[in-house]
């Protein structure tokens, strides 16, 4: 048996999270705290009025399985030992993804997979990417004759997350704690491509555990004689056909999220009798609704013209654990505040407003300064994204990004009018 070789897979470039502590193949489960070494966030922690507009990653679960993406039965005689190229099979694709949209988008993204990463003690995928689906030639020397897998494999890794976001505490002050947003990750490591024998001692859990099992060890086919070359494996057939109808069954319910219907009208909404400017703190400008059903919200200075477009209203609100949760009606124009359906899977896509239903595109996590102050940070339950501007400036818009504004832009005040 030769010893497996690691490669990054063709293509892949991606960046890695690097980590400094060895750990086993086995499923482990990640701590649920942040362990990121660069991570700044932690529960429990004090945070500021300009914390209020962002979000940082909280790893709650994780597990790690080796699986093996490309194999072939070979048999090699007595006259074929030696270097050979061998064709091998797709038998499962892996794609790098965070949260609901099936890809990697974001810091928010890249914070949570890195933080995976650090807390396994495994160097792990970052930036979008995915195995190859193609057959891949892989070259070995067989030194013995035998019956053979010859496989590339990886460590799949998958789990949960939550969000930890900064919200008054109940014991005083400002503190950053895990909010209401979840969502689930899947990620890899490096790969490995090997040869691997049924007679062979491999460790337990390993990639090349993996592989042997894939080998149709007893079997006519691996104990008589045989030609060199190629050798079916029902095994690795099946976990092939089972890999399928799992990527099958995953595209579907992607497909399901990302043709949303229109969303379904509300019977009434039970709005609060207040309204509300949504400010940049200590500046003219506020949220200002469109007039157009193409344009988003933006930036503007209230005037006598606004024709409060530039007034919101909390309307059917909910409150867990002191997190609001809203929907944001605008009296101007009688929509509710709304990420497109269309791009809510894309960084910095714009609010806008649309005709009120019940949809989770419409409502909003209201994270709020300590009692006194009118701050808030407003997060959006659907895409798990804060609202923040790029700049400050009449006319910008209003949009989503995955860990908010880190420069203090996702912060706004709630003035009543």
């Amino acid at each position: 048996m030769r010893r497996t070789r690691t490669r990054l897979g063709r293509g892949l470039g991606a960046l890695i999270a690097t980590a400094t502590a060895a750990v086993g193949l086995a499923a482990t489960p990640a701590a649920a705290t942040p362990a990121a070494s660069g991570q700044t966030a932690q529960p429990g922690q004090t945070c500021t009025a300009a914390d209020l507009g962002t979000r940082h990653p909280i790893i709650k679960s994780a597990e790690v399985a080796p699986t093996i993406t490309h194999f072939k039965g070979w048999y090699v005689t007595e006259g074929s030992t030696g270097n050979q190229s061998v064709n091998t099979n797709t038998t499962e694709t892996i794609s790098v993804s965070v949260g609901l949209n099936g890809t990697v988008q974001g810091s928010f993204a890249v914070e949570a997979l890195g933080s995976v990463g650090a807390s396994l003690g495994l160097n792990v995928q970052v930036n979008y990417t995915h195995t190859s689906s193609t057959s891949q030639s892989i070259s070995w020397n067989f030194r013995q004759p035998g019956y053979y897998g010859l496989y590339e494999g990886t460590k799949k890794v998958t789990g949960t997350y939550g969000s930890l976001n900064c919200n008054r505490s109940d014991a005083g002050g400002l503190k950053w704690t895990e909010g209401p947003d979840t969502g689930s990750y899947t990620t890899f490591t490096t790969l490995e491509e090997g040869a691997v024998r049924c007679e062979d001692k491999v460790p337990a859990n390993s990639i090349m555990a993996k592989a042997q099992g894939l080998l149709d060890c007893g079997s006519p086919a691996a104990t008589a004689k045989h030609p060199a070359g190629p050798v079916p494996s029902a095994k690795a057939d099946q976990a092939k056909h089972d890999a399928d109808n799992a990527a099958t069954a995953a595209k579907a319910a992607q497909s399901m999220k990302a043709t949303q219907a229109k969303p379904a009208p509300r019977a009434a909404l039970n709005c609060q009798p207040g309204a509300y400017k949504i400010d940049v703190p200590g500046k003219p400008l506020n949220w200002s609704a469109p007039l157009l059903a193409n344009d988003g919200i933006r930036l503007r200075e209230s005037n006598v013209f606004s024709a409060h477009l530039d007034n919101w209203r909390l309307c059917n609100v909910t409150e867990n654990n002191g997190v609001l949760e809203a929907s944001l009606w605008n009296w101007g124009n009688g929509g509710c505040a709304t990420i497109p359906a269309d791009i809510a899977n894309q960084e910095q896509a714009y609010l806008t407003t649309a005709t009120c239903g019940e949809d989770d595109l419409q409502r909003f996590y209201v994270y709020r300064d300590v009692p006194g102050s009118s701050k808030i940070g407003l997060q959006n339950k659907y895409t798990g994204s804060m609202m923040g501007h790029d700049r400050y400036a009449d006319g910008e818009l209003i949009r989503q990004y995955s860990s908010g504004r880190q420069d203090g832009t996702g912060t706004y005040t709630l003035t009543g009018v």
